[in-house]
Protein backbone atom coordinates (compact mmCIF):
# COMPACT_ATOMS: atom_id res chain seq x y z
CA UNK A 1 0.00 0.00 0.00
CA UNK A 2 0.88 3.39 -0.56
CA UNK A 3 1.77 4.12 3.52
CA UNK A 4 1.02 2.21 6.50
CA UNK A 5 -2.29 -0.05 6.48
CA UNK A 6 -4.02 3.05 7.37
CA UNK A 7 -2.57 5.74 5.29
CA UNK A 8 -3.19 6.40 1.73
CA UNK A 9 -0.85 8.53 0.51
CA UNK A 10 3.64 6.38 -6.36
CA UNK A 11 5.72 6.37 -10.15
CA UNK A 12 6.71 3.41 -11.42
CA UNK A 13 10.08 3.56 -13.27
CA UNK A 14 11.22 0.61 -15.35
CA UNK A 15 12.65 0.35 -18.55
CA UNK A 16 9.57 0.02 -21.25
CA UNK A 17 10.16 -3.40 -22.83
CA UNK A 18 9.82 -3.35 -26.84
CA UNK A 19 6.20 -3.88 -28.57
CA UNK A 20 5.06 -7.62 -27.69
CA UNK A 21 1.53 -7.47 -29.47
CA UNK A 22 1.80 -11.22 -29.45
CA UNK A 23 1.84 -12.06 -26.06
CA UNK A 24 -1.85 -10.21 -25.85
CA UNK A 25 -3.40 -13.33 -27.89
CA UNK A 26 -3.88 -15.50 -25.16
CA UNK A 27 -5.49 -13.45 -22.77
CA UNK A 28 -8.48 -12.51 -24.84
CA UNK A 29 -11.09 -15.61 -24.36
CA UNK A 30 -9.71 -15.69 -20.55
CA UNK A 31 -10.69 -11.75 -20.47
CA UNK A 32 -13.58 -12.08 -21.36
CA UNK A 33 -14.69 -15.02 -18.36
CA UNK A 34 -13.21 -13.21 -15.95
CA UNK A 35 -15.13 -10.12 -16.88
CA UNK A 36 -18.56 -11.78 -15.60
CA UNK A 37 -17.19 -12.41 -12.31
CA UNK A 38 -16.59 -8.68 -11.76
CA UNK A 39 -19.19 -5.91 -12.00
CA UNK A 40 -19.36 -2.56 -13.40
CA UNK A 41 -16.54 -4.43 -15.62
CA UNK A 42 -15.85 -2.15 -19.13
CA UNK A 43 -16.55 -5.24 -20.86
CA UNK A 44 -19.82 -7.24 -19.72
CA UNK A 45 -20.46 -10.55 -20.38
CA UNK A 46 -22.55 -10.05 -23.33
CA UNK A 47 -19.89 -7.95 -24.84
CA UNK A 48 -17.11 -9.70 -27.68
CA UNK A 49 -13.60 -10.92 -26.61
CA UNK A 50 -11.26 -7.78 -25.67
CA UNK A 51 -9.57 -6.49 -28.77
CA UNK A 52 -6.08 -5.16 -28.41
CA UNK A 53 -4.19 -3.06 -30.57
CA UNK A 54 -0.31 -2.72 -31.55
CA UNK A 55 -0.27 0.18 -29.38
CA UNK A 56 1.90 -0.10 -26.50
CA UNK A 57 -0.02 -0.64 -22.78
CA UNK A 58 -0.28 0.62 -19.48
CA UNK A 59 -0.12 -1.31 -16.68
CA UNK A 60 -2.24 -0.42 -13.35
CA UNK A 61 -0.92 -1.79 -10.18
CA UNK A 62 -4.08 -1.90 -7.98
CA UNK A 63 -3.56 -2.56 -4.08
CA UNK A 64 -6.48 -4.03 -3.29
CA UNK A 65 -8.16 -3.76 0.11
CA UNK A 66 -5.79 -4.69 3.14
CA UNK A 67 -6.11 -8.60 4.52
CA UNK A 68 -8.88 -9.06 1.06
CA UNK A 69 -6.04 -10.70 -1.13
CA UNK A 70 -7.64 -9.06 -4.12
CA UNK A 71 -4.46 -7.10 -5.24
CA UNK A 72 -4.68 -7.00 -8.99
CA UNK A 73 -2.81 -5.45 -12.46
CA UNK A 74 -4.92 -4.24 -14.91
CA UNK A 75 -4.13 -3.84 -18.41
CA UNK A 76 -5.25 -0.44 -20.37
CA UNK A 77 -5.13 -0.31 -24.09
CA UNK A 78 -4.62 3.09 -25.12
CA UNK A 79 -4.99 2.15 -28.96
CA UNK A 80 -8.74 0.70 -27.96
CA UNK A 81 -9.69 1.96 -24.91
CA UNK A 82 -9.89 -1.98 -23.33
CA UNK A 83 -9.29 -3.18 -20.47
CA UNK A 84 -8.52 -6.06 -18.53
CA UNK A 85 -9.16 -5.54 -15.17
CA UNK A 86 -7.29 -8.60 -13.46
CA UNK A 87 -4.75 -9.02 -16.28
CA UNK A 88 -2.79 -11.25 -13.64
CA UNK A 89 -5.27 -13.69 -13.03
CA UNK A 90 -6.29 -13.62 -17.00
CA UNK A 91 -3.05 -14.95 -17.73
CA UNK A 92 -2.30 -17.27 -15.19
CA UNK A 93 -5.24 -18.33 -13.13
CA UNK A 94 -3.80 -17.39 -10.31
CA UNK A 95 -4.72 -14.31 -7.36
CA UNK A 96 -1.99 -12.17 -7.04
CA UNK A 97 -1.99 -11.87 -3.51
CA UNK A 98 -2.58 -9.36 -0.38
CA UNK A 99 -1.79 -5.51 -1.04
CA UNK A 100 0.02 -4.83 -4.78
CA UNK A 101 3.00 -2.10 -4.28
CA UNK A 102 4.71 -1.37 -7.51
CA UNK A 103 5.34 -2.86 -10.53
CA UNK A 104 8.72 -3.31 -12.21
CA UNK A 105 10.19 -4.95 -15.89
CA UNK A 106 13.99 -5.21 -16.30
CA UNK A 107 15.97 -8.50 -17.49
CA UNK A 108 12.94 -9.17 -19.94
CA UNK A 109 10.77 -9.86 -16.54
CA UNK A 110 7.79 -8.10 -14.61
CA UNK A 111 8.45 -7.89 -10.96
CA UNK A 112 5.22 -7.53 -8.69
CA UNK A 113 5.79 -6.47 -4.98
CA UNK A 114 3.23 -7.76 -3.32
CA UNK A 115 3.42 -5.83 0.05
CA UNK A 116 1.54 -7.87 2.78
CA UNK A 117 2.03 -11.28 1.49
CA UNK A 118 5.51 -10.41 1.94
CA UNK A 119 6.38 -10.99 -2.03
CA UNK A 120 7.70 -10.54 -5.00
CA UNK A 121 5.93 -12.04 -8.09
CA UNK A 122 7.66 -12.57 -11.32
CA UNK A 123 6.60 -12.84 -14.31
CA UNK A 124 8.22 -13.26 -17.98
CA UNK A 125 7.40 -10.66 -20.81
CA UNK A 126 4.00 -12.04 -21.32
CA UNK A 127 2.81 -11.54 -18.00
CA UNK A 128 2.99 -15.71 -17.41
CA UNK A 129 3.55 -16.68 -13.97
CA UNK A 130 7.36 -17.71 -13.06
CA UNK A 131 8.74 -17.56 -9.54
CA UNK A 132 7.67 -16.25 -6.37
CA UNK A 133 10.71 -14.44 -4.26
CA UNK A 134 9.40 -14.52 -0.54
CA UNK A 135 10.69 -11.95 1.58
CA UNK A 136 9.60 -12.75 5.10
CA UNK A 137 8.51 -9.08 5.67
CA UNK A 138 6.84 -5.74 3.96
CA UNK A 139 8.69 -5.37 0.70
CA UNK A 140 8.32 -2.01 -1.21
CA UNK A 141 9.74 -0.92 -4.39
CA UNK A 142 12.56 -2.69 -6.36
CA UNK A 143 15.43 -1.37 -7.93
CA UNK A 144 17.70 -3.18 -10.37
CA UNK A 145 21.53 -2.15 -9.73
CA UNK A 146 22.68 -4.61 -12.94
CA UNK A 147 21.86 -7.65 -14.25
CA UNK A 148 22.40 -9.68 -11.13
CA UNK A 149 21.52 -7.47 -8.18
CA UNK A 150 18.20 -5.57 -6.93
CA UNK A 151 17.64 -3.64 -3.89
CA UNK A 152 14.62 -4.33 -2.27
CA UNK A 153 12.90 -1.50 0.12
CA UNK A 154 10.79 -2.74 2.94
CA UNK A 155 7.90 -0.69 5.09
CA UNK A 156 7.78 -3.31 8.68
CA UNK A 157 10.73 -2.41 11.05
CA UNK A 158 13.69 -4.35 9.41
CA UNK A 159 15.82 -1.30 9.42
CA UNK A 160 17.25 -3.01 5.86
CA UNK A 161 17.76 -2.49 2.05
CA UNK A 162 17.56 -6.73 1.13
CA UNK A 163 20.10 -7.13 -1.78
CA UNK A 164 18.33 -9.78 -4.03
CA UNK A 165 20.30 -12.01 -6.81
CA UNK A 166 18.50 -12.04 -9.63
CA UNK A 167 19.60 -15.07 -11.49
CA UNK A 168 18.96 -16.99 -8.16
CA UNK A 169 15.44 -15.02 -6.60
CA UNK A 170 16.94 -14.96 -3.52
CA UNK A 171 18.32 -12.60 -0.83
CA UNK A 172 22.50 -12.30 -0.63
CA UNK A 173 22.93 -9.86 2.07
CA UNK A 174 21.36 -6.62 3.26
CA UNK A 175 22.18 -2.90 4.24
CA UNK A 176 21.71 -1.37 7.43
CA UNK A 177 18.94 1.23 6.79
CA UNK A 178 17.34 2.18 10.12
CA UNK A 179 13.11 2.58 9.43
CA UNK A 180 10.84 2.39 6.61
CA UNK A 181 12.95 2.48 3.08
CA UNK A 182 10.67 3.60 0.38
CA UNK A 183 11.54 4.72 -3.34
CA UNK A 184 15.09 4.44 -4.62
CA UNK A 185 17.19 5.88 -7.32
CA UNK A 186 20.82 4.46 -8.58
CA UNK A 187 23.25 7.01 -10.32
CA UNK A 188 26.93 7.34 -10.38
CA UNK A 189 27.07 4.26 -8.45
CA UNK A 190 25.03 5.64 -5.63
CA UNK A 191 21.73 4.70 -4.28
CA UNK A 192 19.87 7.32 -3.21
CA UNK A 193 17.17 5.92 -0.72
CA UNK A 194 13.88 7.54 0.41
CA UNK A 195 12.54 6.55 4.30
CA UNK A 196 9.06 8.05 5.68
CA UNK A 197 10.05 7.61 9.57
CA UNK A 198 13.73 8.96 9.57
CA UNK A 199 14.05 12.83 8.37
CA UNK A 200 17.25 11.07 5.82
CA UNK A 201 17.94 10.16 2.61
CA UNK A 202 20.37 7.52 2.46
CA UNK A 203 23.39 6.99 0.54
CA UNK A 204 24.42 3.32 -0.80
CA UNK A 205 27.49 2.38 -2.51
CA UNK A 206 26.00 0.47 -5.37
CA UNK A 207 29.30 -1.09 -5.66
CA UNK A 208 29.82 -2.77 -2.28
CA UNK A 209 26.88 -2.48 -0.91
CA UNK A 210 28.10 -0.49 2.22
CA UNK A 211 25.95 2.94 3.32
CA UNK A 212 27.70 5.92 3.17
CA UNK A 213 26.21 9.28 3.88
CA UNK A 214 23.22 10.55 4.70
CA UNK A 215 20.81 13.55 3.93
CA UNK A 216 18.42 15.44 6.08
CA UNK A 217 15.36 16.10 4.15
CA UNK A 218 12.67 16.12 6.51
CA UNK A 219 10.14 13.70 7.51
CA UNK A 220 7.84 11.43 5.26
CA UNK A 221 10.08 11.58 2.42
CA UNK A 222 8.95 8.86 -0.10
CA UNK A 223 9.46 10.12 -3.10
CA UNK A 224 12.40 10.87 -5.54
CA UNK A 225 13.61 10.92 -8.95
CA UNK A 226 16.33 12.49 -11.36
CA UNK A 227 16.14 14.72 -13.97
CA UNK A 228 17.40 15.41 -17.35
CA UNK A 229 20.61 17.47 -15.83
CA UNK A 230 21.09 14.03 -12.80
CA UNK A 231 19.82 16.19 -10.53
CA UNK A 232 18.13 14.15 -7.79
CA UNK A 233 14.85 15.42 -6.81
CA UNK A 234 12.77 14.58 -3.68
CA UNK A 235 9.72 15.40 -2.01
CA UNK A 236 8.80 15.58 1.50
CA UNK A 237 5.10 15.33 3.03
CA UNK A 238 6.16 16.75 6.12
CA UNK A 239 4.48 16.23 9.59
CA UNK A 240 1.26 17.99 10.64
CA UNK A 241 2.11 16.60 14.57
CA UNK A 242 5.30 18.11 14.50
CA UNK A 243 4.72 21.23 12.47
CA UNK A 244 6.64 20.76 9.79
CA UNK A 245 6.16 22.13 6.28
CA UNK A 246 6.13 20.08 3.23
CA UNK A 247 9.14 20.44 0.90
CA UNK A 248 10.77 19.87 -2.43
CA UNK A 249 14.62 19.69 -2.76
CA UNK A 250 16.55 19.27 -5.61
CA UNK A 251 20.08 17.45 -4.56
CA UNK A 252 23.37 17.19 -6.06
CA UNK A 253 24.07 13.46 -6.81
CA UNK A 254 27.87 14.25 -6.28
CA UNK A 255 28.38 16.12 -3.19
CA UNK A 256 25.37 14.90 -1.97
CA UNK A 257 23.89 18.42 -0.73
CA UNK A 258 20.56 19.76 -1.17
CA UNK A 259 20.91 22.40 -3.76
CA UNK A 260 17.33 24.21 -3.41
CA UNK A 261 14.42 23.85 -1.35
CA UNK A 262 10.67 24.62 -2.22
CA UNK A 263 8.73 24.71 0.95
CA UNK A 264 5.43 24.41 0.77
CA UNK A 265 2.87 26.13 2.72
CA UNK A 266 1.31 24.47 5.87
CA UNK A 267 -1.16 21.85 5.74
CA UNK A 268 -0.20 20.81 2.51
CA UNK A 269 0.77 17.37 2.03
CA UNK A 270 1.88 16.61 -1.42
CA UNK A 271 2.91 13.06 -2.96
CA UNK A 272 3.21 10.91 -5.87
CA UNK A 273 6.43 13.05 -7.22
CA UNK A 274 6.33 12.18 -11.42
CA UNK A 275 8.66 13.38 -14.06
CA UNK A 276 7.75 13.52 -17.58
CA UNK A 277 10.01 11.44 -21.03
CA UNK A 278 12.04 14.13 -21.28
CA UNK A 279 12.60 14.73 -17.62
CA UNK A 280 12.39 18.68 -18.21
CA UNK A 281 9.16 18.73 -15.93
CA UNK A 282 7.86 17.76 -12.36
CA UNK A 283 4.30 16.67 -11.56
CA UNK A 284 2.92 15.47 -7.96
CA UNK A 285 -0.52 15.38 -6.23
CA UNK A 286 -1.10 17.91 -3.32
CA UNK A 287 -5.38 17.27 -3.89
CA UNK A 288 -5.32 18.53 -7.17
CA UNK A 289 -2.75 17.32 -9.48
CA UNK A 290 0.32 20.39 -10.39
CA UNK A 291 2.77 20.39 -12.79
CA UNK A 292 6.04 22.75 -12.48
CA UNK A 293 9.70 22.79 -14.64
CA UNK A 294 12.86 21.58 -12.95
CA UNK A 295 13.88 25.40 -13.98
CA UNK A 296 11.16 27.27 -12.44
CA UNK A 297 12.10 29.49 -9.41
CA UNK A 298 8.72 28.75 -6.99
CA UNK A 299 6.34 26.09 -6.79
CA UNK A 300 3.08 26.12 -8.89
CA UNK A 301 0.76 28.33 -7.29
CA UNK A 302 -2.80 26.50 -9.13
CA UNK A 303 -3.05 22.98 -10.11
CA UNK A 304 -3.54 21.92 -13.46
CA UNK A 305 -6.37 19.68 -12.98
CA UNK A 306 -8.32 20.23 -10.14
CA UNK A 307 -9.11 17.75 -7.16
CA UNK A 308 -12.25 18.58 -5.50
CA UNK A 309 -15.01 15.65 -5.11
CA UNK A 310 -12.09 13.22 -5.91
CA UNK A 311 -9.61 11.23 -4.01
CA UNK A 312 -6.44 11.10 -6.26
CA UNK A 313 -4.47 7.97 -4.95
CA UNK A 314 -1.94 7.36 -7.51
CA UNK A 315 -0.15 9.46 -10.47
CA UNK A 316 1.98 8.66 -14.17
CA UNK A 317 2.78 10.57 -16.91
CA UNK A 318 2.55 8.19 -20.10
CA UNK A 319 6.13 8.91 -21.60
CA UNK A 320 4.55 7.58 -25.17
CA UNK A 321 2.30 10.74 -25.82
CA UNK A 322 3.02 12.92 -22.36
CA UNK A 323 -0.62 12.20 -21.25
CA UNK A 324 -1.37 12.59 -17.61
CA UNK A 325 -2.76 9.40 -15.83
CA UNK A 326 -4.60 9.89 -12.67
CA UNK A 327 -6.05 7.43 -10.26
CA UNK A 328 -9.25 8.29 -8.09
CA UNK A 329 -9.72 5.85 -5.15
CA UNK A 330 -12.85 7.71 -4.64
CA UNK A 331 -13.99 6.00 -1.23
CA UNK A 332 -10.74 2.91 -1.03
CA UNK A 333 -13.55 -0.09 -1.22
CA UNK A 334 -14.97 0.21 -4.71
CA UNK A 335 -12.63 0.12 -7.90
CA UNK A 336 -10.67 3.27 -8.75
CA UNK A 337 -11.80 5.21 -11.51
CA UNK A 338 -8.43 6.81 -13.61
CA UNK A 339 -9.04 9.51 -15.33
CA UNK A 340 -6.15 10.33 -18.85
CA UNK A 341 -5.56 14.24 -19.12
CA UNK A 342 -3.19 15.90 -22.15
CA UNK A 343 0.30 17.84 -20.53
CA UNK A 344 -1.98 20.59 -19.79
CA UNK A 345 -4.81 18.96 -17.74
CA UNK A 346 -7.24 18.64 -20.43
CA UNK A 347 -9.58 15.63 -20.29
CA UNK A 348 -9.07 13.08 -22.13
CA UNK A 349 -11.17 9.78 -20.83
CA UNK A 350 -11.18 7.61 -18.11
CA UNK A 351 -11.68 3.82 -17.56
CA UNK A 352 -12.27 1.71 -14.14
CA UNK A 353 -9.55 -0.30 -12.83
CA UNK A 354 -8.59 -2.78 -9.96
CA UNK A 355 -9.10 -1.47 -6.42
CA UNK A 356 -6.98 1.06 -4.79
CA UNK A 357 -5.23 1.98 -7.24
CA UNK A 358 -1.55 3.24 -6.50
CA UNK A 359 0.42 3.97 -9.59
CA UNK A 360 1.44 2.81 -13.39
CA UNK A 361 3.87 1.27 -15.65
CA UNK A 362 3.86 2.51 -19.30
CA UNK A 363 5.47 0.13 -22.03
Amino acid sequence: MNGPVVARNVILQAQSPTNKMIKYTSILLLALMFSACVKDKPNTINAPAVQLSSVKKVYVINEGNFMSANASVSLYDPGTAQVVEDFFKAQNNLSLGDVAQSISFFNSNYYVVVNNSGKIVVCNDQFKYKTTINTGSSPRYILPISNSKAYVSDYKFTNQIGVLNLNTNTFTTSIPCAGWTEKMVLIYNKVFVTNMTTNYIYVINAINDTKTDSIAVGPNTGNILIDKNDNIWALSSGSLSQAINATLRKIDPVTNLVTTTFTFAAGNSPGNLCANKTKDTLYFLNNGIYRMAITDLTLPANPIVNGTGKSFYGLGINPNDFSVYAADAIDYIQRSKIYIFDVNGNPKGNFLAGINSNGFYFE
